[in-house]
């Protein structure tokens, strides 16, 4: 009999991993033939303390020195600029993610291309990080199988039954029997609920579409930050000599193996090429991911009240990456019974509990 089967090996899962395997002997399902397929591997991947609503950032305030110890982050910049109908949206940006107001020559300098007779302001801080997504995941991966657990992939769930001993979950390639089931499947959270016979919650799989360009200009981007407009319209990254530009977008979608579609993706790349000098002129590549939320956008952490051996990792949206040491940790000590570093209203925010008193 498992301890802990756990349902998804994205970030949410094989963080849970590394920390569920600490207490007892530890299993983790992955449907795809390998580990963070589907959103994990499609992240843009920044640590920013301020991104996110108040239980979202004091997890993040939470992961940092473990991202640290694990140097995982190289240093980035955040770029927020806008034109005079972005007043407001820019305010709010530039109050919420505590950021500087610079001149348009200071952020000028700092990226070449952006367009002097569009945007009319500007504000910075060098506290955002790029995150080694690969290295991060594979440091817990690492964790847990030195802690026995055993991680299979290619194994898709195909049923769930609850039993007097706890669970039984069954595969293409066999039956698990454990104690406690931990669902960390992304966009299919609802889905693998509704198989164990557990109310869902109310997930949302959101779809975001991206594009890498070439360097604009042939420019060199390794010291460029990464820009954004107010509201979160559209976002410009630089990745491995290229750009990464994403319109933002939030479309809901059912679970799936998400691809860029041709029109917002369209509508994104007009955005950020009406604040650049340099024309678009070709794209490398295009894809997406699915951002999951819960109704009220903060993670899911922790036993179901209706049944206390079926656990959520989940709703981690575009906040999987940076929160993912301090949110497997508060599920671990929730899971073992362990005071948790987080005042009480903080907790409240991101345990499933609030999530069925609002069902209810």
């Amino acid at each position: 009999m498992i301890d802990f089967l756990i349902i998804g090996g994205g970030i949410a899962g094989i963080s849970a991993a590394a920390r569920l395997s600490k207490l007892g002997q530890t299993t983790l399902l992955e449907a795809e033939d390998s580990l963070a397929f589907h959103a994990s591997g499609r992240s843009a991947a920044m640590f920013e303390e301020s991104y996110g609503n108040r239980a979202t950032i004091a997890l993040n305030k939470m992961s940092r020195a473990h991202h640290e110890a694990a140097q995982v982050l190289s240093p980035r910049g955040l770029l927020l600029v806008g034109g005079p109908e972005d007043a407001d949206r820019f305010a709010t940006d530039q109050r919420q993610m505590k950021l500087a107001r610079i001149t348009v020559d200071e952020a000028v300098e700092m990226v070449p291309i952006l367009r002097r007779d569009r945007i009319d302001r500007a504000a910075y801080h060098a506290d955002a990080w790029d995150i080694d997504t690969d290295k991060l995941i594979q440091g817990f991966a690492k964790e847990a199988r030195q802690n026995g657990t055993q991680i299979s992939t290619k194994s898709p769930v195909t049923s769930i039954n609850r039993i007097p001993t706890g669970w039984e979950v069954n595969t293409s390639f066999g039956s698990y029997f454990a104690k406690n089931l931990v669902n960390a499947a992304g966009a299919w959270v609802d889905e693998v609920a509704v198989m164990a016979n557990v109310a869902p919650l109310g997930f949302t799989p959101l779809r975001r579409s991206m594009a890498r360009i070439p360097a604009p200009g042939g420019h060199d981007l390794r010291k460029w930050p990464m820009m954004f407009g107010p509201g979160e319209s559209w976002y410009a990254k630089p990745d491995a000599g290229a750009l990464i530009v994403s319109p933002a977008d939030e479309d809901p979608v059912k679970p799936h193996d998400a691809c860029a579609l041709e029109l917002p993706l369209a509508e994104g790349l007009m955005r950020y090429e009406n604040n650049v000098t340099e024309k678009l002129v070709r794209l490398l590549a295009t894809w997406a991911g699915l951002r999951t939320f819960a109704p009220d956008r903060a993670l899911v952490l922790g036993p179901d009240p209706l049944d206390e051996h079926f656990i959520w990792c989940a709703g981690q949206g575009g906040y999987g990456m940076q929160t993912s040491p301090a949110a497997s940790k508060l599920l671990a000590d929730l899971v073992a019974g362990r005071p948790p570093a987080l005042d009480v209203s903080t907790l409240a925010a991101l345990t499933p509990g609030r999530l069925r008193s609002v069902a209810a």
